[in-house]
């Protein structure tokens, strides 16, 4: 099995973990990146209101996604370009409560996605003194990117995956996950709900 998966990275608008105004994906075939798409998301109606904090962050201001796809509206192309594979992302307990969150807010189904951790692969093969995004990004050759740009951290994502698995010698997931002493993670379908977690971009 060739080294295949999908890097994402959301930001969000505020705290709320539902708030997603912004996705990166950058989809990896054996090992080499055959596709990099991002787009704005108009965040679900209760969770649209942008932090000063998160602005300040991302630097993507409320005019910027009138004229966006809602998250119900993009689930389907986001689901589409990640495909069957599995999804990193670099702290991907947020990433993937974006989505959950965003699902509930939204009232749709959370689709079942197999993910890992960018992050919990990076402790596990470098020593460095801080494992953030772009210190990573950096131990694996990826260096000066636009940090809280969705697709460039996505970007840097998928170059630490791609590292670490030449530096473990892993021809796939699999053996990456396996020589790093993790697994893939299982997001399951859940039905809408009416609160929703809180989270920080």
């Amino acid at each position: 099995m060739p080294l295949d998966f999908a890097a994402i990275d959301f930001e969000t608008a505020g705290p709320s973990a539902a708030s997603a105004c912004s996705v990166g994906v950058v989809t990896v075939e054996d090992g080499r990146v055959v596709d990099r798409v991002g787009w704005l998301i108009r965040p679900p109606a209760g969770h649209d209101v942008f932090s000063e904090w998160n602005i300040r962050i991302h630097g993507i201001t409320p005019d910027r996604v009138v004229g966006a796809a809602g998250w119900a509206e993009q689930l389907d192309d986001l689901i589409a370009v990640i495909g069957d594979r599995p999804v990193v992302a670099h702290n991907a307990r947020f990433d993937m409560g974006v989505v959950r969150a965003a699902c509930f807010a939204s009232g749709v189904r959370t689709p079942p996605l197999d993910y890992f951790c960018s992050l919990r692969v990076a402790r596990r093969t470098y020593a460095l003194t801080s494992y953030r995004l772009p210190v990573a990004a950096m131990a694996a050759g990826f260096e000066d990117f636009a940090h809280h740009d969705a697709l460039a951290d996505a970007e840097a994502c998928a170059a630490i995956v791609v590292h670490a698995a030449a530096r473990h010698d892993a021809a796939d997931v699999p053996a990456l996950l396996d020589a790093v002493g993790d697994r893939l993670t299982r997001l399951e379908p859940h039905a809408p709900q009416t609160r929703v977690p809180m989270a920080f971009a």
